[in-house]
């Protein structure tokens, strides 16, 4: 860890120049003391500090929140080879030595949370020392202090216990930190978050793209909710549903950005922002959650692009029968959320596989999207708001919020009454209006659920895998499901680098 929060901290790394938000490039080497002078020193600053973001929800956010569920599963290629990381996380397997893992998907999303931190870091120590606008200066700070709040999030959830680093590392000695318990961690991102939300702006005032007030508020709420904070969550998020600037968008399928337009629509309460071209701000995670392998000229319908091109390899974030038999009758999500495709290449001889739809819009280029990725929709705040009011008690005005939700299903008002009976339709809610948005495994590791749902979920993988993607006569690995814990072991290299792992 030493060698790496030093290599994030250098202000070479993080110093860009931008037209607009979305460009992130590198400039020079400057030193921090060089380049932090002016308000648009601090603007490409904080710019840098969202760009992680893509990385993680291109290439592992769905890995951890999803594969790492009952939610999705992967397209076994036999032709495929040496085991890879991916289906250690899918099939709760990964090689545990001494609290670490060499699983790389853990080290890569490990580095990306502490590289918003870094960055987030540099930005808050420096930006009192330069004058400038003192409403910009404070809107600037406020979407540092989320950023650094929501990696903090992220590393809780997956690992409990990190270094909590709050200032820039300078010299090696600083690098390494022992571990905060994770109630620390959670004090710190409530302080972070409290602070930030009267300096952000409002959704109404605020760039789009751009964290606001709203966003902040809906992720002090999860961070509330997971620790069972109930009535506080309540008040925090009260604002966001009175305020009348969030609403559900009409239908379902409206609710997701396209490839070049609907982004940051008043559903959208925080998205990772994507654009299609060669500046290098693609989405690539449409062509991830293919199975495999997909011929051109199946992949086309799907995507819709010119130059459409084979992709082989082993399929990846593939919905499993237990996420398309959760959807009741009539639910209009499931046909948008959930599409089919022949795969003629396919080792199984029933080779018509689900993938996931609810983010498909069509785009000229392949494997490159301007889809952009939904991290809080309002939906969630009303869900957020059901689940608050109801575990103090609240159950008819907690079944109002979440038959908002319902409605626009095309789903009739919930028939659940009572706290536990709401407790579950809300949790069961969750699992199909969020379907494959990176909640599965929080919603499960949360409620303290994971030895009731993840242990026959893997039972019935191993007694039937044909109906999990295996072709015939292939069979899950011994070792499947053999590590199911609330948290990941620890990046293996970055334990090299500190002695606190």
């Amino acid at each position: 860890m030493k060698k790496y929060i030093i290599g994030l901290v250098a202000a070479s790394l993080f110093l860009t120049s931008c037209e607009d938000f979305l460009t992130v490039v590198p400039e020079t080497s400057l030193s921090s003391a060089t380049f932090f002078k002016t308000q648009k020193d601090f603007e490409q600053a904080v710019n840098a500090t969202y760009a992680p973001l893509r990385t993680i929800v291109n290439d592992r956010a769905w890995l951890l929140g999803e594969m790492h569920s009952d939610n999705t599963y992967y397209a076994r290629n036999p032709l495929f080879g040496a085991v890879d990381p991916q289906e250690d996380l899918a099939d709760f397997s990964i090689l545990v030595s001494s609290g670490t893992a060499p699983n790389v998907h853990l080290l890569n999303q490990w580095r990306q949370d502490y590289l918003i931190i870094a960055r987030a870091n540099q930005v808050l120590a420096l930006i009192d020392g330069v004058e400038f606008d003192e409403a910009v200066k404070g809107n600037l700070k406020g979407q540092a202090m989320f950023l650094r709040a929501y990696a903090y999030f992220e590393l809780a959830r997956h690992w409990g216990s990190v270094p909590l680093h709050l200032t820039p590392v300078t010299v090696r000695a600083e690098a390494a930190l022992e571990l905060t318990p994770e109630a620390g961690i959670y004090a710190q991102i409530e302080s972070d978050l409290v602070a930030a939300i009267p300096m952000l702006k409002d959704k109404a005032t605020q760039d789009p793209g751009r964290v606001t007030s709203g966003a902040a508020r809906t992720l002090l709420a999860n961070v509330y909710i997971n620790q069972k904070k109930w009535a506080e969550a309540e008040q925090i998020l009260t604002p966001v549903v009175t305020g009348g600037q969030y609403i559900l968008m009409p239908s379902y399928d409206m609710a997701f950005s396209e490839n070049a337009t609907n982004k940051n629509n008043t559903e959208s309460v925080f998205e990772v922002q994507f654009l299609e071209g060669a500046a290098g701000l693609q989405g690539t995670f449409m062509y991830q959650f293919m199975p495999r392998p997909i011929s051109a000229t199946e992949l086309q319908p799907i995507m819709g692009t010119n130059n459409p091109q084979n992709i082989d390899g082993e399929g990846n974030n593939i919905p499993t029968p237990d996420i398309i038999a959760a959807y009741e009758a009539g639910d209009v999500r499931k046909d948008f959320s959930i599409g089919n495709v022949f795969l003629a290449g396919s080792a199984r001889s029933n080779k018509n596989y689900p993938y996931i739809k609810k983010f498909q819009s069509n785009h000229s280029q392949h494997n490159n999207h301007g889809m952009n990725w939904p991290v809080y929709r309002y939906a969630e705040v009303l869900l957020f708001m059901a689940e608050a009011l109801n575990e103090q008690g609240k159950s008819t005005e907690a079944a109002g919020y979440l038959n908002l939700v319902r409605l626009r299903a095309k789903l009739g008002p919930t028939t659940a009454s009572g706290q536990a009976n709401l407790r579950e339709a809300i949790f069961k809610e969750r699992r199909v209006e969020l379907a494959f948005e990176n909640k599965r495994w929080f919603d499960i590791q949360r409620t303290d659920r994971i030895q009731e749902i993840i242990v026959p979920y893997g039972q019935r993988i191993v007694a039937n895998p044909l109906a999990y993607y295996y072709p015939e006569g292939a069979k899950p690995r011994p070792n499947v499901f053999s590590n199911i814990s609330k948290f990941y072991p620890y990046p293996a290299d970055e334990a090299n680098l500190s002695p606190y792992f």
